[in-house]
C-alpha cells in the first residue's frame, strides 16, 4: 500500500448517527421562534453547531461531528432556516440577531462556555460570535472561511473572481433569470426578484441561486446534491436569507472580521480549507491564519467547499478528537 493509500485508509468518518434527548422551539421576538435541540452526554464539554448558508438549516449528520460520549451537542436552526419560523422570513434577522439568539440558547443551558463550530457561513458566525463574546467561547473549529469581505463576494457571485471559467455550464443557469444589463452586479439583480411579491419570479430565482452554490461546491459533480439545492423549500430560505445578508454585507463594516480575528488569540483554533474550494476559496483561510498564527491550518489538498469530502471530514472529526479532552 502507498503512503497516499495509507493516509486514505487512516482517514476519520462520522461519529454514529444519534437522537437529541432535548429540543424546543423558542420565542426569540414577536416575529422569529427558534428550533435547537441537544444531544450526546448532559454531563459532557459543551459544543455549538452553527450552520451554513445562511438559511441552510442543520442537517442530521451534523450530530455526528463530535464524540457522544465527551461532548453535550447543541444544533440551533438559524432564524428563517430549517425548522425555525416563519420561513425564509427576512425580518430582523441580522447577523447580530442571531449571535443574540446563541446567547439566549448558552443561557438557558446555564453554559459558561461552550466550543464552537461552523463551516462556510458558520465560520462567518463562528468568528462573529467568539469576537462579541471571547470569554464564552472554549474553542473554534472552522471550515471553509468565508469573513463577508466585498472581495470574497464578487469572486463567487461576479464576472470578477473567474469561478464562472470553472463551471460554465452551472454559471450559465445562473445568470438566466438576470437580464443582461444588470449582470454587473448579480447580488442586487438578484435582490430584486428574491424579495420580489411575485411568488413564481420569488422560486425561480430561489432555484437558480441556491444551485449554484450546490454545483461548485464538491470536488467531483454530485447531481443528487444539486437537486437538493434546487428543493422549493430549501432554496427559498437559502437563497433569501443568503441574498439578504450579503446585499448587508453581513452587517458590518467591510474587513471587520478578519481585521479583528487577533482579538481571538487565547482560544485554540483549527482552521480546515479544501484546496479546490470554489465557493470560499483557499486565500481568505489563508489571510485569517495570518490574523491568528496561533491557529492550526489545515489546507486539504483533495477537496472542494463540502464538509462531507473524506479529507476535510476526517481532519474536522480529529479537530473535536483533540478539544473533546482540553
Amino acid at each position: 500500500m502507498s503512503q497516499a493509500q495509507q493516509d486514505n485508509a487512516d482517514r476519520r468518518g462520522l461519529y454514529p448517527p444519534i437522537e437529541p434527548y432535548m429540543s424546543e422551539m423558542i420565542q426569540m421576538d414577536d416575529i422569529h421562534n427558534v428550533y435547537w435541540e441537544v444531544c450526546g452526554n448532559k454531563e459532557g464539554k459543551p459544543v455549538i453547531f452553527c450552520h451554513g448558508g445562511p438559511g441552510g438549516g442543520c442537517s442530521s449528520f451534523d450530530r455526528q461531528w463530535f464524540n457522544p460520549d465527551k461532548y453535550m451537542i447543541v444544533l440551533f436552526d438559524q432564524r428563517g432556516a430549517g425548522r425555525s419560523t416563519p420561513h425564509a422570513n427576512l425580518e430582523n434577522n441580522t447577523t447580530q440577531h442571531l449571535i443574540a439568539d446563541m446567547e439566549v440558547i448558552r443561557k438557558k443551558l446555564g453554559i459558561e462556555k461552550w466550543q464552537v463550530f461552523g463551516g462556510s457561513w458558520g465560520s462567518t458566525l463562528s468568528l462573529a460570535y467568539a469576537e462579541e463574546h471571547p470569554d464564552k467561547v472554549t474553542e473554534l473549529v472552522l471550515r471553509g472561511i468565508f469573513t463577508l469581505r466585498r472581495s470574497e463576494l464578487e469572486t463567487f457571485y461576479d464576472n470578477k473572481g473567474g469561478i464562472q471559467h470553472l463551471f460554465p455550464e452551472a454559471w450559465e443557469g445562473f445568470v438566466k433569470p438576470i437580464p443582461v444589463e444588470e449582470r454587473d452586479d448579480m447580488i442586487a439583480a438578484y435582490g430584486k426578484r428574491l424579495f420580489s411579491d411575485d411568488e413564481h419570479v420569488r422560486l425561480t430565482c430561489a432555484k437558480a441561486w441556491s444551485q449554484w452554490e450546490g454545483a461548485t461546491s464538491k470536488l467531483l459533480p454530485d447531481p443528487k446534491f444539486v437537486d437538493h439545492y434546487g428543493e422549493d423549500k430549501f432554496a427559498l430560505a437559502f437563497a433569501r436569507i443568503e441574498c439578504h445578508y450579503f446585499n448587508q454585507g453581513g452587517f458590518y463594516p467591510e474587513g471587520h472580521l478578519l481585521a479583528n480575528a487577533h482579538k481571538l488569540s487565547h482560544i485554540p483554533t483549527t482552521i480546515v480549507n479544501g484546496r479546490y474550494d470554489c465557493v470560499c476559496p483557499m486565500k481568505t483561510a489563508w489571510e485569517l491564519s495570518k490574523q491568528m498564527p496561533h491557529a492550526e491550518l489545515y489546507i486539504i489538498p483533495d477537496a472542494g467547499h463540502n464538509s462531507q469530502e473524506p479529507g476535510t471530514k476526517d481532519r474536522l472529526i480529529r479537530a473535536t478528537d483533540k478539544y473533546a479532552d482540553l
